[in-house]
């Protein structure tokens, strides 16, 4: 005789009898933050759920939940690379951040930021005071490095002067804080050359871990004019760009533009952000990648968000 069993975290199960392995359908929920913008530029705001189609690997997929993602309140972290090659930057780095917490945080908005060179320090948690972030960036300045640590049992290459390890900044800077922040917009802006020698994560684990946390990342690079041909700044130049696009962020070089302009877009980015959610057709948790593409009906715009994510 067959008999319908119970509900198992919202899935019918059944079986004939107790030695008749369960049966399981699940559905996985994908989440996906991103923006929209005009062929010159400019961020479209005010489309609604029916101005989009999404695919998963080339199958339409019926969107679950539409929002716009300004309603939400934003976390968000500040990457700062005080490594060797960067020390010469950090005044101005403050003096950057300054300005743009004026812009982008509001009372319901928390900041963290991180000092990373070999070791990862966290020299404010969270906060929507940006004279506590300051402080805090001030106090590493002057040579306080009291300040908790993230991941400081793992083994990182030592580097003669310092390491750099921006991969694991980012990482840990989303396992340990930013995946804890459900129901609000996550992102990360990075502070740095771009440059890694140190980390015990790459390039992609970084990646995968913004995907898997629908984190955006933003990178603004600063550099001198005599180190822009170098291999180590190319490489810098790429991981950065790659990043970016990855996650749906994007990338600024501070040697050749306005910093201020560069804050001014992110601000403007968190401000113009949508999010849609879908019960993929993918039903197996095999850890396989799928390709996600957003479009809008309106063939004229172009839709910046994370490319896909993994099936865990």
């Amino acid at each position: 005789m067959c008999l319908l069993g119970s509900t198992v975290g919202g899935t019918a199960v059944l079986a004939q009898d107790l030695q008749t392995p369960l049966v399981r359908s699940e559905t996985h929920l994908v989440n996906i933050t991103f923006s929209v913008r005009k062929a010159d530029g400019t961020l479209v705001t005010g489309l609604n759920r029916d101005d989009f189609h999404i695919t998963e690997d080339g199958v339409p997929q019926t969107i679950a939940f539409f929002g716009k993602e300004a309603e939400l309140p934003l976390t968000l972290g500040l990457i700062v690379d005080a490594s060797d090659s960067q020390s010469k930057f950090y005044k101005r780095h403050r003096k950057d951040i300054e300005k743009f917490l004026k812009t982008v945080v509001g009372p319901q908005d928390q900041v963290f930021s991180i000092c990373f060179g070999d070791h990862l320090r966290l020299t404010n948690d969270d906060t929507a005071s940006a004279a506590t972030v300051l402080d805090g960036l001030q106090k590493f300045d002057k040579g306080d490095r009291d300040f908790p640590e993230l991941a400081a049992e793992d083994k990182r290459e030592d580097q003669s002067g310092g390491g750099t390890a921006l991969y694991d900044a980012i990482y840990y800077s989303i396992e340990q804080k930013l995946a804890q922040a459900q129901g609000r917009r996550r992102a990360l802006v990075l502070f740095t050359d771009g440059e890694e020698n140190a980390s015990a994560h790459d390039l992609l684990d970084a990646i995968d871990a913004a995907r898997e946390n629908d984190t955006l990342v933003f990178a603004i690079r600063y550099t001198d004019q005599k180190e822009t041909h170098t291999p180590h700044a190319r490489q810098g130049v790429a991981a950065l760009h790659h990043l970016a696009v990855e996650t749906g962020g994007a990338d600024f070089d501070a040697l050749h533009m306005d910093v201020s302009e560069a804050f001014g877009q992110i601000a403007e980015n968190l401000r113009s952000l949508y999010s849609i959610a879908y019960h993929s057709t993918h039903r197996q948790r095999d850890g396989s990648f799928h390709r996600v593409q957003i479009t809008t009906v309106d063939g004229d715009y172009t839709v910046r968000a994370r490319t896909g994510y993994y099936a865990r």
